[in-house]
């Protein structure tokens, strides 16, 4: 078993006698999440009378000890950055940030550096570090590299653990703005199908048959058509699958003007066959923007919502949308 790190130990009770040990770690320590509690146990970093469990739904018995062993902050492997950062709201929990299109959410191979926790470690100090584990420190949600918008990040164990769960418990109220090809039919309605990866090209996703990928359920309407060629749609997720808005409204033949990945080549075509195809065709990442967040604070209960305003790149494409 490692020696590094922080330990602590718990002792189990007549309450905890036939539970999960990592129900009840939970338990005995409410400032971590079970998921995080569960990676600790399956990297073998608790022990009871110095056997090392690597099963989290081990039963428990009444007056067992447990050592659990906590990471030390230097296990983090993102580099504090002074980077530029837009922030809507922050407190001693948590920072809103509104995220420019370009900017990657956390380091990543191909992205080591320049990332938005790059720059959240250098503003909020090492008291981020760990927060949630040690890669993504107070991410609980994210945004694809080339979509704008609003964000929170948790900046205590306490607060990741409720923001996560309001997110799994799709409490969290999340709108966005989407520029598509074409407009859909109705004008307002769900698109429904699971979502995996593309059994074509395995670097794209895709709405995949029954049984296979996660369920996935977008919300749509309609807010401005650009005659019969282009829409500004609102869209609102019931889940949070990866590239789920991008996915869903390419599977129903309204792709996001502007998205490499899952643009249709009718979607070109109508880009080129216009005036102000020079001008669509300069957008250099697919329109769709995060403009609303709404969660309840996870430590004193207060609702919070926030907008945001169209950047100026989907700004300007809305104006020459306008002259199609």
């Amino acid at each position: 078993m490692p020696d590094h790190g922080i330990s602590t130990t718990i002792r189990s009770g007549d309450s905890d006698a036939g539970q999960r040990l990592d129900r009840v770690l939970a338990v005995h320590l409410p400032a971590f999440s079970r998921t995080r509690l569960k990676h600790l146990i399956t990297t073998g970093l608790v022990t009871q009378d110095g056997t090392v469990l690597r099963d989290p739904s081990l039963r428990v018995k009444s007056d067992q000890k447990f050592v659990v062993i906590l990471p030390q902050i230097e296990d983090a492997v993102s580099a504090a950055q002074p980077l530029a950062l837009d922030i809507r709201f922050e407190d001693a929990h948590l920072i809103v940030i509104d995220k420019p299109a370009g900017m990657v959410v956390h380091p990543a191979p191909g992205n080591p550096a320049g990332t938005l926790v790059n720059a959240l470690l250098a503003h909020c100090g090492a008291g981020l570090s760990g927060i949630g584990g040690v890669r993504r420190p107070g991410i609980v949600h994210r945004l694809d590299k080339d979509t704008s918008g609003l964000m929170v990040v948790a900046k205590t164990e306490t607060a990741h653990t409720a923001l996560s769960r309001d997110f799994a418990a799709r409490r969290i109220e999340r709108a966005y703005s989407a520029f598509v090809w074409g407009v859909p039919i109705p004008p307002a309605g769900e698109i429904a199908g699971n979502i995996g990866r593309s059994p074509v090209n395995r670097k794209k996703m895709a709405v995949v048959g029954p049984g296979k990928g996660k369920p996935a359920l977008t919300r749509y309407r309609v807010e401005r058509a650009f005659k019969a060629q282009a829409a500004r749609v609102e869209c609102r997720l019931a889940t949070g699958r990866t590239h789920q808005i991008r996915v869903h409204l390419a599977y129903i033949g309204h792709p996001l003007v502007g998205d490499p990945v899952y643009c249709s080549r009718a979607g070109r075509v109508v880009a080129r066959a216009n005036p102000t195809r020079d001008r669509i065709a300069a957008l250099s990442r697919q329109a769709l923007h995060a403009r609303l967040l709404g969660f309840v604070h996870p430590c004193d209960s207060r609702y919070l919502q926030f907008e945001s305003p169209l950047p100026t790149d989907l700004r300007e494409l809305s104006e020459s949308l306008e002259r199609l």
